[in-house]
């Protein structure tokens, strides 16, 4: 099949960027020409346009082959040559165009097996897509008319059949997640077909739906292992609903019903291991009542996991472990055998948790064998693992009765190969999910609060044998601890109702900083310490007024002390920051906003983290916006963290247009000051855009405002030369000529001199070397006739500037664009006259500005040009400025 697209016509001229020209460029070399000519088609299919069926194949069959070439490489990642997600996108696009009325083209067929070939190279699939793309299909497929096999239909059906073993093969494809099929998704690709089965009236729907589903429960009988078995939720209603249709009247879906149960029992019977039938158990029991001590032992396993309440297992557990300490030897290897069998991995639920932690945390010290201390340690290690919050607030009630020896406790918890790290992990998603909106909490109940996992994380920084992994969890401790601080103090200390809340509110703080505490000085940080403690940092810190002040004063310890873990505090504040979602953002970008003047730190931004600073943009409240545009100015100060502000300055251009004027002010001072660093050769583009947004704010009324726009501007021209004004830069120039002028009788002394500046640049770079001395020591009106004589030919265009300025809210500004309208309208011909309509009426409208002396400047100008036969009387009464013609404009 050739791979060559049809030639297209012409594009046309564009100020935005093409897909093509966002599309990543990668390296074709080694690619062979088939390949290349793929690529190529790739990127001329993926533009917006009608593709006719041949090129769709030929699209497909492109994708095909660089998916190929993907899966042959060694890490290959599709997103190095085209982003996944938008090839997925376009082709379930191809799909949905496909017609529901009649099959007779492959593409549907072709475009599934594409995608099967696609879900197989990197990156994976992310869910929503998968959904989409399996509703996608399955609606294309089912909404087709019932095919039938005939003689004069034989292709249509054969293509059918291939198109349902493509849609088959598809969702097999997508279900799978790690080599194994996912049930989570199996459920979700369920979801969309039942409805079909379930809600439509046309058998041959109903067919296929059963059909599809069918074939899907067998494939995953093909997989003792899959992942997600507990999400699946949906057994009792497939159950239900195959047993209902194994009684229909159609054979053909009755069967299929049976078919389909016959399979999810399967699935079942695979996946949820069930219980041997009592026969069998009570045989075995039999057999080996009179066996070896080992048989029984085993037998006591099976009923200790499966039969057992959990109540009855953690009696069974303390009696060994009684015995275990009664001094008997006997007792003990027993009890200790006993143990080893029951107690193996996964760790089956006990209750009683509080009692077997207070009897190992009582005996721990009186038993000194080696195998009776391995088992005691063993059955502590499990219930940390299976029962944490129980474990740490049993412990708590242990010191609370006494507090002789109590970190012999922690360094028990934490003595078991990896225990530190599991509990610290443990104790951070809890702090965690405690600063976590309620309407984003997990369903995940739990007794352990925040205070007490803080209290906890406070304790296990202070088993002395552990020091060197504190290292590892700085970061995330050092921020999870900092969130919860400023929870506390900016939240909650505004809600205190009553005595006792308050002496908790004032603990919880208190706990939060003491851990705090300790883990810089377990860390080794003395001399950050002593700077936080000389700048005041912490006192601050706890003060819901100035709380972030201190905030600012600890990240900046770490940014001039060189703090070892920057990096890492840095990663992790942006892995925060990813939430969307996230309630700690504002003391995240406050702290984030003074790491970064860190050369170390500033080194380790990248484009992926400046994305995700990105996204924040969109809060326009005004704290947060003054926040982002510092963190913004500060990407100037560094040569790495420059080169990824591009990727702001979309961002901060929306931040103009924000509804509060605060904000916009804030971002135009941000913008003059940035402006500095920049250079036309690295951020001409950026430059230009700003140009061209500064449009809308030349006439503000404010006129701080205003300065700062005409500043920046002028300092736009600075930066560029005859060599470098190129269009559309230098049509935005020639476009701001008569503004410029205008505004040198702007009531604000300093836009006047800001203008006289920014004519001279002008006249410089557009090689006005004659208007230069003009625009330099001349008056407005001058200046205009001098503007004026020079650019005769662009007269019409002069014109629209001028009547552009009708609307600026100063009288003088509009008084010159009257004056200067008059002059233009003198010297037109009598073919330029007849373009000019709009413009007469608009002058026209002038004669009613509620600035008297505009107003009879506009009435004398019409005299005058009525006296020179220069404008006759208009075809139409125009009765105001706002007339359709100008509202249309």
């Amino acid at each position: 099949m050739s791979l060559q697209p049809e030639k297209k016509n012409p594009k046309k001229a564009t100020f935005g960027l093409s897909l093509h020209d966002a599309v990543l460029k990668p390296s074709l070399t080694g690619l062979c020409q088939s390949e290349k000519n793929a690529y190529q088609l790739i990127l001329d299919f993926m533009e917006p346009g009608q593709m006719l069926e041949l090129d769709k194949l030929n699209f497909l069959n492109a994708v095909e082959i660089l998916s190929s070439l993907v899966r042959d490489q060694t890490n290959g990642n599709m997103n190095n040559y085209y982003p996944k997600t938008l090839l997925a996108k376009k082709i379930e696009k191809l799909i949905l165009e496909e017609s529901t009325e009649i099959l007779d083209s492959s593409v549907r067929e072709q475009a599934m097996l594409c995608i099967v070939i696609l879900s197989q190279v990197k990156p994976p699939f992310h869910f929503g897509q998968k959904l989409e793309l399996v509703s996608s299909c399955v609606t294309s497929i089912f909404s087709l008319p019932l095919i039938t096999p005939s003689l004069d239909r034989k292709e249509s059906a054969s293509l059918y059949l291939q198109t349902i073993q493509a849609l088959d093969d598809m969702l097999q494809a997508l279900v799978m997640e790690d080599l194994k099929p996912n049930m989570f998704i199996l459920q979700s690709f369920l979801e969309i077909i039942l409805p079909w089965l379930t809600q439509s009236d046309k058998m041959h729907k109903q067919i296929r739906a059963l059909g599809s589903i069918s074939r899907l429960l067998r494939f995953i009988c093909n997989f003792s292992d899959v992942s997600n078995m507990a999400s699946f939720s949906i057994i009792g209603k497939l159950i239900g609903t195959f047993s209902l249709l194994c009684l229909d009247t159609s054979q053909e879906i009755s069967a299929a019903a049976l078919e389909a149960l016959y399979y999810l029992f399967t699935i079942l019977v695979l996946q949820r291991r069930v219980r041997l039938k009592m026969e069998t158990v009570l045989k075995n029991l039999q057999k080996h009542f009179r066996g070896n001590w080992m048989a029984n032992m085993q037998n006591l396993t099976l009923f200790f996991r499966k039969y057992l309440t959990p109540i009855e297992r953690a009696d069974m557990i303390l009696v060994a472990m009684e015995a275990m300490t009664s001094g008997s030897k006997n007792d003990v290897f027993a009890a200790s055998q006993m143990l080893k069998m029951v107690l193996q991995h996964p760790f089956p639920e006990v209750a009683k948790v509080p009692e077997i932690i207070q009897f190992i945390y009582y005996c721990i010290d009186r038993v000194t064998e080696k195998t009776v201390q391995g088992a005691i340690m063993k059955v502590f290690q499990l219930l940390v693992q299976s029962h944490t919050d129980e474990v740490i607030l049993s412990l708590f009630k242990i010191k609370e009765q006494s507090e002789s020896g109590i970190h012999r406790s922690w360094e028990i918890l934490a003595s078991f190969p990896k225990g530190y790290g599991m509990i610290m992990d443990y104790l951070l998603q809890r702090i965690l999910s405690s600063l976590t909106p309620n309407d984003q909490q997990t369903d995940h109940k739990t007794e352990l609060s925040a205070m007490i996992a803080t209290r906890a994380i406070h304790e296990m920084l202070l088993v002395p044998s552990h020091q060197g992994e504190v290292q590892t969890y700085f970061a995330p401790l050092f921020v999870v601890l900092l969130f919860q601080i400023s929870f506390l103090v900016t939240k909650e200390s505004t809600v205190i109702p009553d005595e006792r809340n308050e002496s908790k509110y004032v603990d919880s703080v208190s706990s939060s900083v003491e851990a705090l505490k300790t883990l810089m000085r377990s860390s080794g940080y003395t001399d950050h310490m002593s700077y936080i403690q000389t700048v005041g940092a912490w006192e601050l810190l706890v003060s819901p007024e100035r709380h972030y002040s201190g905030v600012t004063l600890l990240a900046r310890s770490l940014a001039i002390k060189n703090c070892w873990h920057n990096r890492p505090v840095f990663s992790f504040l942006i892995r925060t920051l990813q939430d969307p979602h996230c309630a700690n953002y504002f003391t995240a970008l406050v702290f984030l906003a003074e790491l970064l003047r860190c050369p170390d730190v500033a080194g380790a931004v990248d484009a992926v983290s400046t994305r995700i600073l990105a996204n924040w943009f969109r809060c326009e409240e005004l704290s947060t916006g003054r926040l982002l545009l510092q963190i913004a100015e500060i990407f100037t100060k560094h040569k790495n963290t420059i080169m990824h502000l591009q990727i702001l300055h979309p961002y901060m251009l929306s931040y103009c247009y924000s509804t509060s004027s605060d904000l916009v002010m804030e971002t135009f001072l941000t913008l003059q000051r940035i402006l500095k660093n920049l250079t036309w050769q690295h951020f001409s583009t950026f430059i230009t855009h700003l140009a061209f947004n500064l449009e809308h704010f030349f006439e503000e009324e404010s006129e701080q405002l205003r300065l700062i726009i005409f500043t920046i501007y002028s300092s736009i021209l600075a930066k560029v030369s005859r060599k470098t004004l190129d269009f559309p830069l230098k049509h935005q120039v020639l476009n701001s000529i008569v503004l410029l002028v205008s505004h040198l009788e702007d009531v604000n002394a300093d836009v006047e001199e800001v203008c006289r500046v920014s004519l001279c640049n002008t006249a410089t770079i557009l090689g006005w070397s004659k208007l230069k001395g003009v625009f330099t020591k001349k008056d407005v009106f001058t200046i205009l006739i001098a503007l004026l004589q020079h650019e005769r030919s662009k007269a019409l265009w002069l014109l629209k500037q001028s009547v552009a300025l009708f609307k600026s809210p100063q009288g003088p500004i509009r008084q010159v664009a009257v004056w200067f309208s008059g002059q233009i309208i003198r010297i037109l011909n009598r073919e330029e006259k007849e373009k000019i309509e709009d413009e007469r009426a608009a002058l026209m409208c002038m004669q009613k500005d509620p600035d008297p002396t505009v107003s009879c400047l506009t009435m004398q100008t019409f005299y005058i040009l009525e006296a020179k036969n220069v404008v006759p009387e208009p075809k139409t009464f125009f009765s105001c400025l706002c007339s359709k013609r100008l509202h249309r404009r």
